[in-house]
């Protein structure tokens, strides 16, 4: 059979974006359909949201050619510190730090607006010679073992794989008849950005809370806002509902209480934005010609930040399987894929996931074990490097 195509890709999210402009790069010709138009998902305006990029991905987006035009520059995360606590209080004495150049790096990954990754990603899409773009556009796809054809209106394509990249309530899992495991936290994630009054120093802070963690990732500050920072805090469903019912001058405060004083005064800037918290898993990542990558294979809870970046390392171990194959869909790559890909990112869901249940509680019990756990990791340097290196994607 005569493929039009090499891959195609539906969704064109971060990681199927990502994905369709590295393969671009590669040389592969791709077919990239999304529901959506690109350029409204591209929010022109400072909105507060923000992706943590582990350094392991960074050579995707170098790949792709997405680095070199981020409009906006990444912050590098220098330091991170892990705290414990109670909303309102002093944090525990008992702490945790990281610094990257413990293991002879500059920065342990970025932090990305949001609205940059998607321009650059727009703007790349458009660019490669090797990608046809079809958004807002729906798909029909079929397969069989001879290859997939994929039926956009009245356009008929052929490819050799179809990757998809459509989300958690992915079709094309679903129609792959592929079962899906879910997990409720009964938690939601607050997102907004705060200028503060001292600079961070490339520091990130995540501290634990009974009602779930708080996290402060550094920015690239404006010339308005010299000083920025991500804030993303979790907290059950009741508690942030009431938050987000707050206008800003109700909010801050709330803000306060969990950030502490080191950053001095600080202000929102952007709007606030609230998701409700799962994760889930896929029982395998392929199926005849079909591959399931980022948030449509699995989800984690966001404790360390490692949602986009464990897709993005789907799509990295998809450009090498794919770099030297004829044929893009058979049987052996597709579970090459899965085996290089489907145990690292359980192993990464099971660690996000005890992580949150030991740490979301107000359990003395918990609250002492736990406290004295981060002070002998502390101690530990061989841990902490593994720890350190696992969150970079190494």
């Amino acid at each position: 059979m005569t493929f039009s195509h090499d891959i195609a890709i539906i969704g064109a999210g971060p990681v199927g974006g990502a994905l369709a402009c590295a393969l671009a790069a590669q040389g592969k010709t791709v077919l990239l359909v999304d529901r959506a138009a690109l350029p409204p998902m591209e929010h022109p305006d400072f909105d507060g949201r923000a992706y943590a990029i582990a350094a392991g991905c960074k050579r995707l987006l170098d790949t792709a050619g997405l680095w070199e035009a981020l409009p906006f520059a990444p912050c590098p995360i220098e330091k991170i510190d892990v705290t414990d606590g109670k909303v309102g209080r002093p944090a525990s004495p008992l702490q945790l730090h990281f610094n990257a150049g413990d293991v002879g790096e500059g920065a342990f990954g970025w932090i990305i607006e949001a609205r940059s990754l998607r321009i650059a990603i727009n703007q790349r899409l458009h660019e490669a010679p090797g990608v046809t773009l079809r958004a807002p556009a729906a798909a029909q796809v079929s397969r069989d073992a001879h290859g997939v054809r994929v039926t956009v209106g009245e356009e008929v394509f052929m490819a050799g794989l179809v990757v998809a990249a459509d989300g958690r309530g992915s079709q094309l899992r679903g129609q792959a008849g592929i079962a899906v495991t879910r997990l409720n936290y009964g938690q939601s994630a607050v997102v907004c950005a705060i200028a503060h009054e001292k600079p961070h120093e490339g520091v990130a802070l995540e501290h634990f809370l009974p009602g779930g963690p708080f996290a402060q990732l550094p920015m690239t500050g404006t010339q308005a806002h010299p000083h920025l920072s991500a804030i993303v805090f979790t907290d059950r469903h009741e508690t942030v509902k009431r938050l987000a019912a707050m206008d800003d001058a109700r909010f801050l405060p709330e803000v306060r209480k969990r950030l502490g004083t080191h950053l001095g005064e600080v202000a929102l800037v952007g709007r606030r934005w609230t998701y409700p918290l799962s994760a889930m898993y896929a029982a395998r990542y392929y199926d005849t010609r079909l591959a399931l990558i980022g948030d449509a294979a699995h989800g984690v809870h966001p404790i360390a930040g490692q949602g986009l970046n464990l897709g993005l390392l789907d799509a990295v171990a998809l450009v090498e399987l794919l770099a030297g194959a004829a044929d893009c869909g058979t049987p052996e790559l597709l579970a090459a894929y899965q085996a290089a890909r489907r145990p690292a990112n359980m192993l990464m869901l099971a660690a996000t996931d005890a992580l949150d249940r030991l740490f979301s509680t107000n359990n003395p019990l918990l609250r002492l074990a736990r406290d004295a756990g981060l002070a002998a990791v502390e101690r530990m340097p061989r841990l902490k490097r593994r720890f350190v290196l696992t969150a970079m994607g190494r």
